[in-house]
Formats: C-alpha cells, sequence, structure tokens
C-alpha cells in the first residue's frame, strides 16, 4: 500500500493518514497481524512531525484498527474478533451519526431522501464490489518506485508518499 499525503488538503494530515490505513484494511492490503512502520519511520519516510503520525495512530488505535504492542510497533487489530460488544455498539452509533449528518447536510441542500438513499447505494456498492473488500487474493505490489533504486516517487507536487504494510517498509519500535 502506497500512503499519500496532500499538504494541499483541507483535512488534517493525520486524518490522511488514519483514513487511508483504513481503506487498505477494508480493501485487505493490510490484515490482521501486519505490522506498520514505527512512527519515526513513517514520519521520517513522509517528511512529516513524528508527533502527527502518532496521533493518527493513537486514533487508529482507540477506534480499535491497531493495537499497539511497545517496542514491538503498532499491528494492524482483528476487530471482528478482538472488539467489545461496547466497541461494536459505539461504532455503530459512530456510524449512524455520520449518517445522520451526511443527510442533514443534504436535506440543507435541498436534496431529497430518494437522492440521499440513491447516493449511499452507490457509494456501498462501490466498496463492496472493490474485490479487496470482497476477498479477492492480497495485492501487495507497490506502484510508483523507480525501477533504478526502489525510490518512491509521489505523483503530484506537494504530495508525500510512503509503501505501507510492506516488509521493507521500515525497521519496527518507537
Amino acid at each position: 500500500m502506497i500512503l499519500r499525503i496532500d499538504q494541499m488538503s483541507p483535512n488534517p494530515v493525520y486524518l490522511q493518514i488514519r483514513d487511508q490505513i483504513v481503506a487498505a484494511i477494508a480493501r485487505g492490503e493490510l490484515l490482521p497481524a501486519d505490522r506498520l512502520p514505527s512512527v519515526r519511520a513513517l514520519a521520517s519516510d513522509l517528511g512529516i512531525n513524528l508527533h502527527t503520525v502518532n496521533k493518527a495512530y493513537a486514533v487508529l488505535r482507540d477506534e480499535g484498527y491497531l493495537l499497539m504492542r511497545g517496542r514491538a510497533g503498532a499491528v494492524v487489530a482483528d476487530f471482528k474478533q478482538l472488539a467489545s460488544p461496547e466497541k461494536k455498539a459505539a461504532s455503530a452509533e459512530k456510524l449512524g451519526a455520520s449518517l445522520y449528518q451526511l443527510a442533514l447536510e443534504h436535506c440543507a441542500q435541498g436534496g431529497t431522501e430518494e437522492d440521499f438513499l440513491k447516493e449511499a447505494q452507490a457509494q456501498a456498492d462501490r466498496v463492496f464490489a472493490d474485490p479487496g473488500v470482497a476477498g479477492a487474493k492480497r495485492d501487495v505490489h507497490v506502484l510508483g518506485l523507480d525501477p533504478k533504486d526502489g525510490a518512491l516517487r509521489p505523483e503530484r507536487p506537494g504530495e508525500s508518499a510512503n509503501i505501507l504494510g510492506s516488509d521493507s517498509a521500515a525497521p519496527q519500535g518507537a
């Protein structure tokens, strides 16, 4: 998986990291027990402050996507097995609250219930039709590498990139 940071995005960098890791877990690019780069290594590779990566990892830990194993670093959690009934209920409540807020915004912009449901269905179809989410084979090859030296090249100016989930991505530790 390649992590891309868009410095021009209105979204904070830590949320960009969080969202991309969640998407990689959903697509099966990151599986339970996969190790992530250390906070320092990822921050260095992306050219950002280590506190930003630490915040992203902390949010992912608090949401149940990562386990922090001290000096061993961050690993992908098995949410289905590790989440308590309370954590699952909180996740469902968060989903409901997010959908409610989106419905309110859609309505405030003059949208109809029918249009909202069509768009929600289209986005659900988009996610669950993705072969990675549907459970197809794991694709771990990385695109965007320079074939000469293996260095990762950002796609656009102002964008940082990092390989995440690769065994050679970074040494583990804090």
